[in-house]
């Protein structure tokens, strides 16, 4: 819960070496060990701890912690991690920094990454939500002192759907970290290494429920270690009087290894606060029953400076399960049982022992999935991160080892959960592994697949930028992964869906689907509608859920997936099984991950192809449709698109009559798209200008220059330009940056020409275009043309010009047409063309 108090609180917290403390020794600690002597933390994990905590606090959180830095290079691990269950944590623990995750990002850019919700982090982070696919917020904020960087403190709490992070929150954060950053330079001032490489330490979070009930009391001299307790406080802990009149570390045999940092956090902060401070955490009872602990700091006056020794009181209390509450819980049917953020079972009626199939003693205190290893299925750990992370409530079906199933059902909230759990019948197709036959539900082999599946199609889909390579990716990567083989796509377009891509399905049984609105009932539409997936385990279900609904097949599964992107929906997806199936808690979870991946994908190449569209539109309308017809001279222009989304619209090519004869263009864009296209257009205007006024090759691609740089539009070109006269063969060529062109002599040699040169346009306004003299004889071709024509995704450009001059050479009895033609053609068989290619040929006629 949080409001002033917790603000107020976080900003109070003053920590060793920022106060002018020096901070205890470590005893011998290494990084990374969360206890230094047995029970007491070591200074490093108890400065994380207590940032932690305050941090959750500060801004209403519910978890967080601290990534720090490690041993290895670019290496993060998870030092601190509170209010959360370390093992179900597992696959964050390491993270490098060059990582597409929030915590990565902060690390490596020194800038904060504030997340109000899913919708904000899939469109930011999508392998984030791919793992995570749960509505929650995040906020993560660099560790640094000076120039050093030593983490990121990281929380995580309720998603605040259109609300972004405020600036109190924001301020917060900044003022933690800070001030962890500043303790962190003065432990390594003093000779502590500040890195972790093991595993992270777990803390539990202080409980803010209302305030409990005194029982028994015990008080702490925090300078001199010396505790002593009441009788009523030892007759509770089923302990000797005289057990705790010693140090603290009787009093810290009863608490867990995760509690150990509260009682140590709070201790620091009420000796060091000059207010009141108090906490609770859970203490240990003889019949492993944990009890609630409460402790408040204050000094106690003495003679001096100093303002007095700082004294901690204790109480011991009980968790509210009285003996009516329990009573009451008994007689219930279903099984109730209580977890703490941690996952350890505070709470379980009879009911719950008989289902869970042990006694009360030993279930107490211990977490769920190490003392009922069944619930600890890998497949079920996506529910509890759920129920933890979005604080909504999950139901799933578990299974025990002697076959029988079980309904469970989570209800969260800030301190923990509560469960319900009963018989349930056995579902219709059961769930198993659909890696390895026979392996069980949730197999090692499973859990690895799930990581997989969501890491392999991230990265195919960067690499696809129109919906035709989004959905051919799927179809590659999604299908064979669970089994399938059906696909459809449909995308949505003024309220009503239209079919994008399909396979598998009969022939034309989708054309019937094709534009339905979205008030149809079919389970694509209402899978859009509704945000949620639809799973169906058999064709007869499917049947049965819509009446009447055409099927292409009688036995078979189907799962229908919602499309959606960062809140907007992109259409909906099909996914078809030859054969009745169930679909595990943990298929569910990674394909509705997937799904949103998909619909990222779709939405980001829906509006690539809109822009190549645009672009090659434009492209159409600037370059020349036809070319000058001159006596003694041919020419012949040839355009292609690159093969990879817009990659289109930076090359020209073009052929100005001028007094003196025909000026042979050439130019390249660097980028693509509509901006590219826009700025070519720019330049052959301007070429064309310069070359009509009659300027000489030099002056035209100087004042070329200079132009491009006034229009600023933070892009650069190369050129080539050639002024020739078709009556005499001469010709007076300038290069800006561009390829050299090629000479075929009239005997068939074929040459690459060496021709003076400067630097591309765009660049420096001063830049001069020195000016090489040619002559053509009779019969010989020049080749102009740009870079896409000669280069090959991993091979050396060099190549690439030799084969090219080789294929001009063998064009011997062919027409400038021709010759265009089967140059062109060589570079069109090409699968992965990134680059548009512009080609000009210019022969000189006897």
């Amino acid at each position: 819960m949080r409001g002033t108090a917790a603000g107020e609180h976080a900003d109070c917290v003053t920590w060793y070496g920022a106060a002018g403390h020096s901070p205890p020794k470590r005893g011998g600690a290494t990084a990374g060990t969360p206890m230094s002597n047995g029970r007491t933390p070591d200074e490093l994990s108890l400065v994380l701890a207590q940032a932690s905590v305050s941090a959750i606090e500060a801004v209403g959180g519910y978890g967080g912690g601290v990534y720090l830095r490690s041993e290895t290079p670019g290496l993060l691990r998870l030092a601190v991690l509170a209010g959360l269950p370390v093992q179900l944590m597992r696959p964050w623990w390491r993270m490098h920094v060059n990582r597409p995750f929030p915590v990565a990002e902060a690390h490596r850019s020194g800038q904060a990454v504030l997340l109000a919700d899913a919708e904000e982090a899939m469109r930011l982070y999508p392998q984030l939500m791919a793992g995570l696919p749960f509505p929650f917020g995040s906020l993560y904020v660099p560790v640094v002192s000076g120039r050093e960087k030593f983490g990121v403190l990281m929380v995580l709490r309720l998603a605040t759907p259109g609300r972004p992070v405020s600036n109190a929150d924001r301020h917060r954060m900044h003022n933690i970290a800070r001030r962890l950053g500043a303790a962190l330079a003065e432990l390594s001032s003093h000779g502590s290494p500040i890195r972790w490489d093991g595993e992270p330490a777990s803390v539990q979070l202080p409980s803010p429920t209302t305030p409990p009930v005194r029982i028994g009391h015990f008080e702490w001299d925090f300078d001199s270690g010396a505790v002593t307790a009441d009788d009523e406080l030892c007759t509770i802990l089923g302990a000797d009087p005289k057990g705790f009149r010693g140090t603290m570390e009787s009093l810290v045999e009863r608490l867990s290894p995760e509690d150990v940092f509260g009682l140590w956090t709070v201790a620091r902060q009420a000796a060091q606060s000059g207010r009141p401070v108090a906490r609770r955490m859970r203490l240990r009872g003889p019949d492993g029953r944990p009890h609630l602990l409460e402790m408040s700091g204050r000094r106690v006056p003495t003679p001096g400076p100093g303002g007095g020794e700082p004294r901690i009181t204790g109480f011991v209390v009980d968790l509210g399960t009285g003996p009516i509450v329990a009573e009451a819980t008994d007689r219930l049917p279903r099984g109730i049982f209580s977890l703490d953020r941690l996952g350890r079972i505070t709470y379980l009626n009879q009911s719950s022992e008989t289902l869970l199939g042990q006694g009360r003693s030993e279930l107490a205190g211990r977490v769920l999935w190490e003392a009922v290893p069944w619930l600890g299925n890998p497949a079920y750990e996506d529910h509890y991160r759920a129920a933890l992370l979005s604080h909504s409530p999950v139901h799933f079906m578990a299974r025990r080892a002697d076959k029988e199933w079980l309904s469970v059902s989570l209800y969260p909230g800030h301190d923990g959960l509560t469960a319900t759990i009963a018989a349930a019948d056995r579902p219709d197709y059961t769930p198993s592994s659909v890696v390895t036959p026979g392996a069980g539900l949730g197999s090692p082999a499973d859990r690895a697949s799930a990581l997989y599946r969501p890491v392999a199609l991230a990265i195919a889909l960067t690499e696809a930028v129109t919906a035709r390579q989004v959905s051919a990716v799927v179809t590659e990567e999604l299908l064979p992964a669970f089994g399938g083989r059906q696909l459809a796509i449909y995308l949505l377009n003024e309220r009503h869906l239209y079919l994008a891509w399909e396979t598998g399905f009969p022939q034309g049984f989708l054309d019937r689907f094709d534009g339905v609105a979205l008030d149809a009932r079919l389970p694509g539409v209402e899978t859009l509608t509704t945000g949620r997936p639809i799973f169906f385990e058999s064709m007869e279900h499917l049947a049965a859920a819509y009446p009447g609904i055409p099927l292409d097949a009688h036995v078979g599964a189907r799962a229908f997936l919602p499309l959606i992107a960062s809140g907007r929906p992109v259409g909906s997806c099909i996914l078809g099984f030859d054969q009745p199936r169930g679909f595990s808690p943990e298929e569910r979870t990674v394909l509705t991950a997937l799904a949103g991946l998909i619909a990222q994908a779709l939405e980001r190449a829906q509006r690539y192809d809109t822009e190549a569209a645009l672009a090659r539109g434009l492209q159409d309308a600037l370059l020349p449709h036809r070319l000058p017809v001159r006596d003694k001279v041919g020419t012949v222009g040839r355009y292609l698109p690159g093969t990879q989304g817009m990659d289109v619209g930076g090359d020209w090519y073009d052929v100005v009559e001028t007094g003196r004869g025909l000026a042979l263009v050439i130019g390249d864009v660097q980028g693509h798209g509509v901006a590219a296209a826009a700025t070519m257009g720019q330049l052959r205007s301007a070429v064309r200008a310069f070359a009509l006024s009659g300027h000489d090759p030099e002056e035209v691609m100087s004042g070329t220059n200079r132009l491009l740089i006034d229009l600023d539009p933070g892009q650069f070109a190369s050129c080539c330009y050639i002024a020739f006269d078709p009556a005499t063969g001469l010709a007076h060529a300038v290069r800006a940056g561009h390829p050299q062109p090629l000479l075929r002599h009239p005997d068939g040699e074929c040459e690459v020409l060496d021709l003076d040169g400067g630097v591309v346009l765009g660049v420096d306004p001063a830049a001069t275009y020195p000016v090489t003299d040619l002559s053509l004889e009779p019969g010989a071709v020049l080749a102009l043309f740009t870079d896409g024509l000669v280069e090959t995704p991993g091979s050396d450009i060099d190549l690439g010009i030799e084969r090219l001059r080789s294929t001009l050479a063998e064009c011997d009895l062919l027409s400038l047409a021709d010759t265009a033609d089967r140059l062109i053609r060589e570079a069109s068989h090409a699968i992965d063309r990134p680059d548009d290619i512009a080609l000009l040929l210019a022969a000189r006629s006897t």
